[in-house]
């Protein structure tokens, strides 16, 4: 937003405000304290930017820097501080005067609640003596505040042992094979586990046995059910 554009919403502000102070007897605004150094403190950063502006039309020498005066650098970033304050309460101001919009079509209710719905829940009873009410106060002010905590556990989730996994396939393998069967679905060698990355590690694991020729695996069609079976069952 342009300074310009500023200055004119200022100006109007200002009137606004002597507007509704009025004008004493002896000729005084009749602005506030807090008005006036409200209005001092706009005087303040519009000079520091006229400053500024000017200090940057000013021809600098070759090499030189922009703005040599340390204390110019200093009113440079608050300056840029309290325009990122003027911004931020604009914004806050043009949200409540939506939000202010809004609920002006509102009509709060004026009629009784239903009889048939007065008597759903039982009158609230509150039964306490004094001592009650100030054992109650008591806690409730010398409770510890709750300090917010974030949970971290699914960021540190426990390992899986991937050489106990490919034991356990092995042992349901030759198990299978020892009472006849001749292959294991792989839904049968994930029964157990407690977690997802259990059922992967058990996959990898029948994959490594695969590889390491322990066992054959079949899938009688695309995205199907997954089979293992031992070595020397499969002919």
């Amino acid at each position: 937003m342009a300074l310009a554009e500023v200055t004119d919403e200022f100006l109007a502000h200002v009137a606004r405000m002597r507007a509704q102070a009025g004008t004493g007897a002896d000729g005084s605004t009749g602005l506030t304290r807090a008005q006036v150094d409200e209005l001092t403190e706009f005087l303040v950063v519009a000079a520091t930017l006229l400053d500024l502006k000017t200090a940057r039309l000013l021809p600098t020498p070759e090499g030189g820097e922009e703005f040599p005066d340390p204390e110019l650098l200093e009113a440079r970033d608050l300056l840029f501080a309290r325009l990122l304050q003027y911004r931020a309460y604009k914004q806050v101001s043009a949200w409540f005067a939506e939000r202010m919009d809004e609920v002006a079509t509102r009509v709060p209710r004026a009629v009784p609640l239903e009889d048939d719905l007065q008597g759903v829940l039982p009158p609230l009873q509150v039964r306490t003596d004094p001592a009650g009410l100030a054992s109650l106060m008591v806690e409730v002010l010398t409770r510890e505040p709750e300090v917010p905590t974030v949970d971290l556990t699914h960021l540190h989730v426990d390992s899986i042992d991937l050489d106990a996994e490919r034991d356990r396939v092995l042992g349901a393998l030759q198990a299978a094979a020892a009472r006849g069967e001749t292959r294991v679905g792989f839904e049968a060698l994930t029964l157990d586990a407690d977690g997802v990355l259990v059922v992967v590690a058990r996959f990898l694991a029948l994959l490594e046995l695969f590889k390491a020729g322990y066992c054959l695996l079949h899938q009688d069609a695309p995205l199907g059910d997954l089979f293992a079976a031992p070595q020397e069952l499969a002919a």
